[in-house]
């Protein structure tokens, strides 16, 4: 079973993409305007899925803050846990 994606991983996955240290990711900030194109996207998103996160491009697309993908990806993660337990 993988580990579970963590705020800190989300950051330094982030990070890593942005060419920033995991601090200096803006979580308010649109992953548009911050440099990530759709290539590094899907990346992020097979990385994702490894850790048991059902997300899909368009899912993020629609969103407009790092913020707002991570509550995305805490919320379908805690929703896999559920559904495991069940």
């Amino acid at each position: 079973m993988p580990a579970p994606l963590t705020l800190e991983d989300f950051r330094a996955d982030l990070a890593e993409f942005l060419y920033l240290r995991p601090d200096e990711v803006d979580l308010e900030e649109n992953p548009l305007y911050a440099g990530l194109d759709s290539l590094r996207i899907v990346t992020l998103i097979e990385r994702w899925r490894e850790t048991g996160v059902d997300v899909t491009f368009i899912e993020l697309a629609e969103c407009t803050s790092f913020a707002q993908w991570w509550q995305l990806l805490s919320a379908r993660h805690k929703g896999a846990d559920h559904h495991a337990g069940a």
